[in-house]
Protein backbone atom coordinates (compact mmCIF):
# COMPACT_ATOMS: atom_id res chain seq x y z
CA UNK A 1 0.00 0.00 0.00
CA UNK A 2 1.36 3.34 -0.85
CA UNK A 3 1.28 6.37 0.97
CA UNK A 4 0.96 10.27 -0.61
CA UNK A 5 3.61 12.64 1.17
CA UNK A 6 3.41 16.37 0.61
CA UNK A 7 5.89 16.37 -1.96
CA UNK A 8 6.17 12.23 -3.08
CA UNK A 9 4.42 8.75 -2.58
CA UNK A 10 6.23 6.14 -0.77
CA UNK A 11 5.86 2.10 0.34
CA UNK A 12 6.73 0.22 3.26
CA UNK A 13 8.18 -3.18 1.40
CA UNK A 14 8.79 -6.75 2.59
CA UNK A 15 12.19 -7.00 1.43
CA UNK A 16 15.68 -6.40 2.87
CA UNK A 17 17.23 -2.73 2.11
CA UNK A 18 19.31 -4.26 -0.76
CA UNK A 19 16.61 -6.69 -2.06
CA UNK A 20 14.64 -3.31 -2.64
CA UNK A 21 17.33 -1.63 -3.91
CA UNK A 22 17.62 -4.33 -6.72
CA UNK A 23 14.02 -4.23 -6.97
CA UNK A 24 12.61 -0.96 -7.78
CA UNK A 25 16.21 -0.67 -10.11
CA UNK A 26 14.59 -3.36 -11.85
CA UNK A 27 10.37 -1.88 -11.93
CA UNK A 28 12.24 1.84 -12.97
CA UNK A 29 13.71 0.17 -16.11
CA UNK A 30 10.47 -1.94 -16.90
CA UNK A 31 9.09 2.13 -17.22
CA UNK A 32 11.56 3.38 -18.97
CA UNK A 33 13.95 4.87 -16.37
CA UNK A 34 18.06 4.16 -15.86
CA UNK A 35 19.64 5.38 -12.84
CA UNK A 36 22.29 7.84 -13.92
CA UNK A 37 23.11 8.63 -10.09
CA UNK A 38 23.20 6.95 -6.90
CA UNK A 39 24.33 8.23 -3.78
CA UNK A 40 24.94 5.69 -0.59
CA UNK A 41 23.77 8.80 1.97
CA UNK A 42 24.99 5.88 4.89
CA UNK A 43 28.57 5.37 3.28
CA UNK A 44 28.67 9.55 2.53
CA UNK A 45 27.65 10.64 6.10
CA UNK A 46 30.42 8.69 7.62
CA UNK A 47 33.08 9.41 5.11
CA UNK A 48 32.36 13.14 5.63
CA UNK A 49 31.28 13.91 8.81
CA UNK A 50 31.95 10.70 10.57
CA UNK A 51 28.29 9.69 11.54
CA UNK A 52 26.75 6.82 11.70
CA UNK A 53 23.21 6.67 9.70
CA UNK A 54 20.60 4.23 8.56
CA UNK A 55 21.20 2.01 5.06
CA UNK A 56 20.09 5.16 2.93
CA UNK A 57 20.08 5.21 -0.83
CA UNK A 58 18.92 7.83 -3.49
CA UNK A 59 18.31 6.95 -6.79
CA UNK A 60 18.54 9.48 -9.67
CA UNK A 61 16.19 8.23 -12.29
CA UNK A 62 15.61 9.68 -15.41
CA UNK A 63 13.54 8.27 -18.72
CA UNK A 64 15.66 10.02 -21.71
CA UNK A 65 12.25 10.40 -23.87
CA UNK A 66 10.42 12.13 -20.90
CA UNK A 67 13.30 13.96 -19.95
CA UNK A 68 13.95 15.33 -23.55
CA UNK A 69 9.91 16.22 -23.57
CA UNK A 70 10.17 18.20 -20.47
CA UNK A 71 13.47 19.96 -21.11
CA UNK A 72 12.29 21.10 -24.95
CA UNK A 73 9.59 22.47 -23.16
CA UNK A 74 10.96 24.16 -19.96
CA UNK A 75 14.76 24.28 -20.49
CA UNK A 76 15.35 25.28 -16.50
CA UNK A 77 13.46 22.29 -15.55
CA UNK A 78 16.60 20.28 -15.75
CA UNK A 79 16.96 21.75 -12.01
CA UNK A 80 14.12 19.44 -11.09
CA UNK A 81 15.55 16.34 -12.76
CA UNK A 82 16.45 13.54 -12.40
CA UNK A 83 13.30 12.70 -10.56
CA UNK A 84 14.76 11.07 -7.30
CA UNK A 85 13.98 7.54 -5.90
CA UNK A 86 15.15 7.08 -2.28
CA UNK A 87 15.46 3.32 -0.30
CA UNK A 88 15.88 3.20 3.78
CA UNK A 89 15.76 0.98 6.20
CA UNK A 90 13.85 2.75 8.39
CA UNK A 91 16.00 3.39 11.90
CA UNK A 92 12.98 2.96 13.96
CA UNK A 93 11.66 -0.17 12.82
CA UNK A 94 14.38 -1.71 10.55
CA UNK A 95 11.48 -1.97 7.67
CA UNK A 96 12.31 -1.29 4.16
CA UNK A 97 10.61 1.99 2.93
CA UNK A 98 11.25 3.03 -1.32
CA UNK A 99 9.92 6.33 -2.32
CA UNK A 100 9.35 8.63 -5.14
CA UNK A 101 9.55 12.72 -5.68
CA UNK A 102 6.09 13.50 -7.03
CA UNK A 103 6.50 14.94 -10.65
CA UNK A 104 2.94 16.94 -10.04
CA UNK A 105 4.51 18.89 -7.52
CA UNK A 106 7.94 19.49 -9.44
CA UNK A 107 5.86 21.01 -12.34
CA UNK A 108 3.81 23.27 -10.24
CA UNK A 109 7.37 24.57 -8.91
CA UNK A 110 7.42 25.96 -12.74
CA UNK A 111 4.16 27.53 -12.75
CA UNK A 112 3.56 26.19 -15.93
CA UNK A 113 -0.11 24.68 -16.20
CA UNK A 114 0.13 22.99 -19.46
CA UNK A 115 2.70 20.71 -18.23
CA UNK A 116 0.58 19.25 -15.68
CA UNK A 117 -0.42 16.08 -18.00
CA UNK A 118 3.23 15.71 -18.67
CA UNK A 119 3.60 15.18 -14.78
CA UNK A 120 0.70 13.29 -14.73
CA UNK A 121 2.35 10.74 -17.16
CA UNK A 122 5.53 10.61 -15.61
CA UNK A 123 3.73 9.90 -11.72
CA UNK A 124 1.83 7.17 -13.22
CA UNK A 125 4.88 5.79 -14.47
CA UNK A 126 6.76 6.26 -11.12
CA UNK A 127 3.59 4.49 -9.13
CA UNK A 128 3.62 1.57 -11.50
CA UNK A 129 7.40 0.86 -10.32
CA UNK A 130 6.78 1.47 -6.53
CA UNK A 131 3.59 -0.87 -6.84
CA UNK A 132 5.39 -3.52 -9.00
CA UNK A 133 8.07 -3.84 -5.71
Amino acid sequence: MTEETKYGIKRVVNYTYEEAVVKITAALAEQGFGILTEIDVKATLKKKIDQDFTKYVILGACNPGLAYEALSEEIDIGLLLPCNVIVYEHPENGKTVIGVIDPEMMVQATGRTDLVEFAKNVREKLQNAIAAV
